[in-house]
């Protein structure tokens, strides 16, 4: 029996949080696009420096180059009448929601889209708690008071180190990385929440008792929050603070009585294929910073080139929500969705690093055979060469200042030459040192394990639609031609979208 998404959402009122962040605003632009006779939306957003939730919405989201053509067509009585704002915040209890407004929306609201979270790797660890821990919790307890299910959106990577095939049945209360079998209960998540939330607390008085004997704290604490994190993490077998915090947030959520949900966790979300524009791509915790440092000349990589890069386009991403969205209030959803690519249509990276020196060449307009290729390095070795020419650097800097410094004492020419070379030197070598953090913060997705995400459970679903309703959430990453997607697409998307609005003119061919 097929699904009806399109009446699906016709009659039913939806809760989304995260509206206001890349995949929440492309699922919101589909929505209003492609349902737009939708009963309901409720939109969660936080009030923020002096804005309402409804003016941070028309502000922040609605202006937004991913949604403003799409609003402007639309009747202004379809935002202003049937999309509702509510002021809150995932790390609040029931997230934000007053009595009064519960008991207004209990059993009217039957499903929650939870989009929000803290997408970065390696931060001080309370925020990622706070973002993706309580917040699991909060959107948990905000749930049942509504009666609603509950689609909540993690990230493939919860899975920890691997080198191959990682499979959609994976039990999800109890797992970690490091697991030794099925009968390994090592991992509780209440007590590592409990344990984690009693180390927060201990850094915290630390730092308020430094504080009170007259110590700036603050950058320290900080720090020792974002080490802990790192430090946990990887004790139990997982990449990176989000991805630790992620599962934790998806095992309290599945280990919770009587709730009815759906995990949807996709690889690692680029720039779009085709919705709502070729290239749309916002913020930098993407392959951003990698594209950058290609496409100012970074031959030297530190990669395994055959593994699968596993990226998955912002609105195939967004599809799958809507796709399981539907089907969860029909009842026959799967616990679990992976949205990956490599499974059926894989990209190794090597090709990639390829690709993208050639748009590099182009963009020079240097011919590719005059320049010399990409070389494939270990990560030491990419380490010890990038210490090398930072040391090189330091010295070169050392030298122009000390120059300056003997002009300016002897009135000989050149004081302002010197200045400008040791500023110079003084800026490559903050631009090498954030190379090199960056390709040690990508490491483990591009040289120490190799992602394979089983996506199987995505495609059942949308074959269950309507053929009406799979050409409005198409699920389709077997068709991408990756040397065009990520020229045309991802490249260009980020230039124009990410590396406009960060940093310009890094030069990473050092």
């Amino acid at each position: 029996m097929t699904v009806d998404a399109t009446a699906i959402y016709r009659s039913n009122e939806i809760l989304i949080t995260g509206a206001n962040g890349f995949v929440g605003k492309v699922t919101l632009g589909l929505l209003l696009e492609r349902f737009s006779d939708f009963k309901r939306l409720h939109i969660l957003m936080r009030a923020k420096r002096g804005y309402s939730p409804r003016e941070r919405f028309e502000r922040d989201v609605l202006t937004s180059p991913s949604l403003k053509p799409m609003v402007e067509k639309l009747d202004p009585a379809v935002i202003r009448d049937r999309v509702t704002m509510h002021t809150g915040d995932l790390a609040e209890p029931l997230c934000g929601f007053q009595p009064e407004t519960i008991a207004e929306l209990r059993g009217r609201v039957p499903l929650i889209i939870n989009v929000a979270g803290l997408v970065e790797f390696t931060p001080p660890v309370d925020e990622s708690f706070k973002s993706n821990v309580d917040g699991a919790e909060n959107v948990i307890a905000l749930a049942k008071a509504l009666g609603a299910k509950l689609v909540h959106v993690s990230t493939c990577f919860v899975c920890g180190k691997s080198d191959g095939l990682v499979e959609e049945d994976e039990p999800i209360p109890g797992f970690y990385p490091n697991r030794k079998g099925p009968a390994d209960d090592s991992f509780r998540a209440r007590d590592e929440v409990a344990f984690m939330r009693a180390r927060i607390a201990e850094v915290y008085e630390a730092a308020k008792a430094a504080a009170a004997r007259g110590r700036d704290v603050n950058k320290e604490t900080r720090q020792k929050l974002a080490d802990l994190g790192v430090q946990r993490a990887a004790q139990w077998g997982w990449v990176n603070t989000y991805t630790y915090s992620k599962s934790i947030g998806e095992q309290l959520i599945a280990a919770e009585p009587d709730l009815d949900y759906t995990i949807v966790r996709p690889a690692i979300v680029e720039a779009a294929l085709e919705f709502p524009f070729p290239g749309w791509v916002e913020g930098g915790r993407t392959a951003a910073p990698l594209i950058m440092m290609a496409m100012s000349g970074l031959r030297h990589w530190p990669l395994r080139a055959d593994a699968p890069m596993e990226v998955v386009p912002v609105d195939q991403v967004a599809t799958a929500i809507l796709t399981a969205g539907a089907l969860l209030l029909e009842g026959k959803a799967h616990s679990v969705y992976h949205l990956g690519t490599a499974d059926r249509n894989p990209v190794p990276l090597g090709r990639i690093v390829d690709w993208m020196f050639d748009d590099y060449c182009k963009l020079k307009k240097r011919p590719r055979a005059l320049m010399p290729g990409v070389r494939l390095l270990t990560p030491e070795k990419a380490r010890r060469r990038g210490q090398k020419l930072l040391d090189r650097l330091h010295m070169a800097q050392s030298a122009a200042a000390g120059l300056r410094n003997f002009t300016q004492r002897t009135g000989l020419p050149g004081k302002a030459a010197f200045g400008r070379a040791a500023s110079m030197l003084r800026m490559l070598g903050l631009q090498v040192t954030i190379r090199e953090q960056a390709l040690e913060l990508y490491r483990p997705f591009i040289h120490d394990n190799r992602f394979i995400f089983e996506s199987e459970n995505i495609r059942q679903a949308n074959a269950l639609l309507r053929t009406e309703d799979r050409a409005k959430l198409p699920w389709t990453p077997e068709k991408i031609d990756w040397q065009r997607y990520w020229s045309e697409n991802e490249v260009k998307g980020i230039q124009k979208w990410v590396e406009a609005e960060t940093t310009k003119g890094w030069s990473f061919k050092i």
